[in-house]
């Protein structure tokens, strides 16, 4: 029973953290998904490698990803304007020209339209101790 708690707070814990794994290290991001694959995990190890993920520094190319892999929760339902403007606005970002919070307000807006209440629990767009600005 204490190895399907185990694994259960494990993947709680990856839902809540796992974009902002990715906007530091997709390696570290992969590594963790292959680690939750396992039939017996710890949530020490996994909180470890969150804790390593954000000691990284994070790098424009990595939140862009971590932010393409949010758009695609809503590829399905925004409209081609609403796609337009997010992707400008990664542009943006990507070059300097836009910031964190500018993403993180956008797909708030786009979350406030299309709820998932899978996302509003990411920390990556509610917040954290281990957030930083890239």
């Amino acid at each position: 029973m204490e190895q399907i708690n185990q694994k259960s707070q494990c993947q709680q814990l990856w839902a809540r953290k796992k974009y902002l794994v990715l906007s530091h290290s997709s390696n570290i991001y992969n590594e963790i998904r292959q680690y939750l694959k396992n039939e017996v995990v710890e949530i020490s190890h996994v909180q470890n490698l969150i804790d390593r993920a954000c000691q990284i520094p994070e790098h424009r190319g990595q939140v862009c990803n971590a932010f393409q892999h949010i758009w695609g929760y809503f590829k399905k339902k925004a409209t081609d304007a609403e796609r337009k403007d997010y992707m400008l606005l990664l542009d943006r970002y990507r070059f300097g020209q836009a910031s964190k919070e500018d993403l993180i307000a956008k797909t708030r807006d786009l979350l406030d339209r299309y709820p998932n209440t899978y996302l509003q629990h990411s920390t990556l767009l509610k917040g954290d101790s281990h957030e930083t600005l890239a």
